[in-house]
């Protein structure tokens, strides 16, 4: 095998709008996450009297065919250790660090909590409406917590689509470049209120104790209603202790978010946790308008919520805090600092609560996982679903499409053997058809998108050409 796999790839229950957000929880912690039956939908997409369908799935299934598999008895450091500081793409790594989603599924939950965008679609002002736009950019990446499993880097030509009534989208996805790997979707609300798409290609590193994921690609959301355009890059995501130690995640870096109609801009830093983890899972950041004044406040964890208010209340808070916090600094100066840095990058103690400033709003909360996750991979309730497959469903699916990998399909079904044997499989017939390509100086053609430039950023991006849900899938590639 020629290293085809990364070995980490970054990006990611329901929650529904059962809150405006225009309530204030003054002198409160936020102590807890709120669980949403998501069979009880706001109608948004139904058709008719029919039920909420996903590609023909009328109830989604609430765990996976078999538990995780186990990772103890696999030594990471013997494939690692000549590769520091080198790019990951071409490291091949056993199929016990993988979990059974590809990285094109991994890009749908993206998804997972669309009513902020059907929410920003109904607001009239662009401030409001830039704030939902923002917790869903923070909200793109709740899922990623606790989710050290690698997905399977997608066969050059796969697919994957989504079609989700109750939630009031649809959605379709294409790896369109290989060397290097490079995945375009597109997504529309199924009420012509919204389009989202991009492409993604973070570049890996490996850093000794840690791997790092470095956003490339640009995300776009156009809000159809309001004429407007929002664009933005994700953070960057790092893994720690992928040689010794427990295993554990942090994102960092700004966010911008620009709304190209009227030169807003919202900025979001994610911060690194810090010396003793103060900042561990920390969101803190601005709405401004074009001449750069302040316009809203933002501020809490992307693993558990974010809430706003406005800047001269929260300048009051952080002044009062700062008093505070001199008054121990004497303390924590005198703490000593971790003796095990050179071993493991220790797990940060992270308070599990965001403290709630005076006449803040609740901008967005994430659900809780279902009580068997960690058994499943650390998967939330709308990714226990994305690799479903009824009986029937191949018969409407393209037969590139990721919910038909053997590979992912025996991982998900405990055959971790079979799931191995198919994976080199799979490569080799990839391998294979590019050397194909090579003795006829063929160049490989993508289906569903097409190489351009951003229209609002005009930065190179692949863009949708349109005609996957009329289902003509003559032309698709074998590549499975």
């Amino acid at each position: 095998m020629n290293g085809e796999e990364e070995f980490f790839d970054a990006v990611t229950g329901f929650d529904s709008d059962n809150s405006s957000g225009e309530f204030s929880e003054a002198n409160q912690r936020v102590t807890g996450v709120i669980h949403v039956d998501t069979s009880k939908s706001n109608g948004i997409g139904k058709v008719g009297e029919r039920p909420p369908q996903e590609n023909g799935i009328q109830k989604h299934r609430t765990s996976l065919p078999a538990p995780m598999f186990t990772r103890s008895d696999f030594s990471v450091w013997s494939i690692l250790k000549k590769c520091i500081g080198l790019e990951l793409s071409k490291i091949t790594m056993p199929i016990a660090f993988n979990e059974p989603l590809s990285f094109l599924q991994r890009i749908t939950e993206y998804m997972e909590h669309v009513y902020l965008i059907h929410k920003a679609s109904c607001q009239p002002q662009p401030l409001e409406r830039m704030q939902s736009v923002a917790a869903f950019a923070v909200s793109a990446v709740a899922s990623q917590w606790e989710r050290t499993g690698k997905p399977f880097n997608p066969l050059l030509g796969e697919t994957y689509e989504l079609t989700r009534e109750d939630l009031g989208f649809r959605f379709i996805s294409e790896q369109v470049s290989h060397h290097p790997p490079i995945s375009a979707f597109y997504s529309e609300g199924l009420h012509q209120d919204f389009l989202f798409h991009g492409s993604i290609y973070p570049k890996l590193k490996f850093w000794g104790k840690s791997v790092e994921a470095e956003p490339r690609g640009t995300i776009t959301l156009e809000l159809l209603k309001h004429d407007e355009a929002y664009t933005w890059t994700n953070p960057t995501c790092c893994v720690h202790n992928v040689i010794i130690g427990k295993l554990w995640i942090e994102q960092y870096g700004t966010v911008e978010i620009v709304n190209h109609r009227n030169g807003d801009k919202c900025v979001l830093h994610f911060k690194p946790c810090g010396l003793f983890g103060k900042e561990l899972h920390k969101v803190e950041g601005y709405i401004q308008d074009k001449n750069k004044k302040k316009l809203f406040m933002i501020y809490g964890k992307w693993t558990e919520c974010l809430w706003g208010l406005d800047p001269a209340a929260y300048e009051s808070f952080k002044k009062q805090e700062r008093r505070t916090d001199s008054l121990r600094k004497t303390k924590l100066d005198d703490c000593p600092e971790k003796a095990d840095g050179d071993v493991v990058d220790a797990v940060p103690e992270a308070q599990e609560t965001v403290q709630v400033i005076p006449g803040s709003k609740l901008l967005w909360r994430v659900n809780t996982r279902p009580p068997n996750s960690a058994q499943m991979y650390n998967f939330t309730s709308f990714t226990v679903s994305l690799n479903e497959l009824e009986t029937g469903m191949e018969k409407i699916l393209a037969p590139t499409d990721c919910r038909l990998r053997p590979d992912i399909r025996g991982m998900e079904n405990g055959n971790m053997d079979l799931a191995s044997q198919e994976k080199e499989r799979l490569e080799e017939k990839q391998r294979e058809a590019r050397r194909e390509r090579a003795r006829e100086e063929a160049e490989w053609q993508t289906r569903w998108f097409h190489r351009g430039s951003n229209p609002y950023t005009g930065t190179p991006d692949w863009l949708y050409v349109g005609g996957y849900f009329e289902r003509d899938f003559s032309g698709c590639p074998d590549i499975y």
